[in-house]
Parts: C-alpha cells; structure tokens; sequence
C-alpha cells in the first residue's frame, strides 16, 4: 500500500456506513456494499442515500455494489457497518473473497446476542490474522453529512496501525484522534445506546433539563465501571467514544435510541417504532445482554436494570425514574449506589 492511500470497501447501506464512505471518498478510492438495488442505484446515479439521508449529497466519487466479491475483492482497507445480529454472517461470507491481513475497522455499536461478542471478537474469529479495530465517537450520521465540525477515535491493536487508518477517513472537519484501547472503545459504543433509551424515556414524559442531566451523569458513572470491569481503560469512557457519544446520543433528536425511548414514553410498542425509524436501535437489543455482563462481574447498574425492565419485563415506562430515585444515594465518586 506504500505510495497510494488504501483503497476502502465499506460494508452497510445504512445512515452510517453511507456517511463514513462519503469521507473515505474523499480521500482514496471507497466502494460502498449494500443489500438493496435500489440505494446501490441511488448512490451511483445521484449520489445519495435517499432511504436513510433524504436528499443530503454524497461524495461523487463514492461508488456503490450490491455484489459483495466485487466490494471487498482488491479492497486493502474493510469497514464493517451492518447491525450487529448480521455482522457474523456479513462476515463469513467476506472471508473467501478478502485478501490475507487486510485490516477490518467496525462502526458497530452493538455486541452480538447470544454469545455476547463484541464485533472485533467476531472479526478475529471469522478473519483471523485480520487486524480489527473500532471507529467511534458523537457523530450523528446527517450532521457529518451535512459538514457540520465533528470527532471520532480510531482504535487498533497497534498503534501504527491506527494512525495509518485515520486518514482515511479524517477530512477538515471530521477530526479523527487515534488510540489502542479497542475494548474500552466498542464498550463504550454499545454500553451508551442503553442508557440513551432512559434519556429518552425522560423527556417523553417530560422530565425537565435537571432530570436529563442527572442521568445522563450518571450513566456515564455505570458505563464505565462496568467497561473498566469488561478490559477498557477509565480514561476512555471520558473521551470521544464514552462522554461524547453517551452526550450526543442522549440529546440528539436525530438518535435512534433516544428516540425509542421518547416513543416508548408517548404509549408506542417497540415494533411501532422500529417501523416508523425503519432504522435499528441497537440498544434494545443490547440492554439484557448488559445486564448479564454486570451480574457476572458484579456491577450494579440501577439506570441500565430499569431499561431491562421496560423493554423485556413488561414496566410501566412511568415507574422508570421511580424506581431510580427510591435508591439512597451513597459517595458520587466511590459509593456503589446510584
């Protein structure tokens, strides 16, 4: 690859593999692998994602294949942007067409059901010898798009490895900062859409601006014992991919898991949102799997168990944040209590 850029195949149709393949364009050739004909016509013929970006424009240079081979085949660079229950399939199929030692960059922030692997995990798994790393951070999909200032990390096993990487994908203003921790990243990532589901929850019924802060505080706290329990380091769950992210995904109407949780304050069923996002929230799905990763380590995670109650057991949405607020308050920084 010495003398040109890495060429780049990003894998995933959706909001944000379309928007980190609009950046890579701009910098090396990126080919982009979707499912469907039409958003592959769409990105080809108009240069948008029209189905999960309406009509903001993409880099022209982007191109776009429904034929997976074709995507990854002389690809020196992959970006794995499916959600996280098809990534293992994604996968398997990329591996008899992939070249040996080509690095594998994730945006998925969600951690597999069932086995509870983070999507590195699987990449090592399926591509071993693959390099597999994380890109993260506070970028809601459309405010990238649009040029609005924004910052990710990039982390990698090696940090020669991540530095190479982040200039694939950084432009003037999408700043991308680098660092190893690839477990405290991914954690954080899929942690945060939890605890997003609670803010929104709070502001469908109104909570107020004290409310919302106080959570979201708080579960910065959760996140990162249970991440810090997990193999990330603390300093992580501060940065870009923890407090950023956790902070953008919390408050953005554009979030779709906020926006679960709005829904879910107005009366809506989780089948009636889905299909009004036509998007995936991952941290539906990932909120019992959290909850058995604390009980193994023995982490209590009052905001994240209230989560699991609404979506899997049945609460009523309005007992959410008493059920919080019954629990007495102990030390902010060292007491185990909410």
């Amino acid at each position: 690859m010495a003398g040109r850029m890495p060429s780049v195949a990003v894998l995933g149709g959706g909001s944000w593999g379309t928007t980190v393949a609009s950046l890579a364009a701009r910098n090396t050739d990126t080919v982009l692998w979707a499912r469907d004909p039409a958003t592959v016509a769409d990105i080809n013929d108009n240069h948008r994602n029209s189905r999960y970006l309406n009509d903001l424009p993409l880099t022209e240079a982007l191109r776009a294949t429904a034929e997976l081979a074709e995507a990854v085949g002389k690809a020196d660079v992959i970006v794995l942007g499916v959600p996280s229950q098809h990534s293992r399939s994604v996968l398997e199929q990329v591996a008899e067409h992939v070249r040996p030692w080509v690095p594998v960059v994730s945006l998925v922030k969600g951690l597999e059901q069932g086995t509870r692997k983070r999507m590195t995990e699987i990449v090592n798994e399926i591509l071993p010898g693959h390099p597999a790393g994380v890109l993260a951070g506070p970028n809601i999909a459309r405010e990238v798009v649009q040029g609005y200032a924004a910052a990710a990390t990039i982390a990698m096993p090696e940090q020669q490895q991540a530095s190479m990487l982040q200039d694939l994908f950084r432009t003037t203003r999408f700043r991308v900062y680098t660092t190893t921790d690839v477990i405290g990243v991914e954690y954080a990532g899929s942690l945060k859409n939890v605890f997003a589901i609670a803010v929104g929850i709070g502001d469908g019924l109104e909570a107020g601006d004290n409310t919302r802060a106080m959570v979201i505080t708080r579960a910065l706290r959760e996140l990162t014992r249970l991440g810090v329990a997990l193999g990330g380091q603390a300093d992580t769950f501060a940065g870009l991919s923890g407090m950023g992210d956790l902070i953008a995904t919390c408050t953005s109407p554009l979030s779709r898991n906020r926006t679960v949780g709005v829904g879910l304050a107005q009366g809506k069923s989780l089948d009636q949102i889905a299909q009004e996002m036509n998007q995936v929230a991952e941290g539906v799905k990932t909120v019992a799997t959290v909850m058995k990763l604390a009980a193994e380590r023995g982490i209590d995670m009052p905001i994240a168990r209230e989560m699991d109650a609404v979506i899997n057991h049945g609460q009523p949405v309005e007992d959410t944040y008493r059920g919080l607020l019954r629990k007495a308050p102990g030390h902010e920084v060292h007491g185990e209590e909410w």
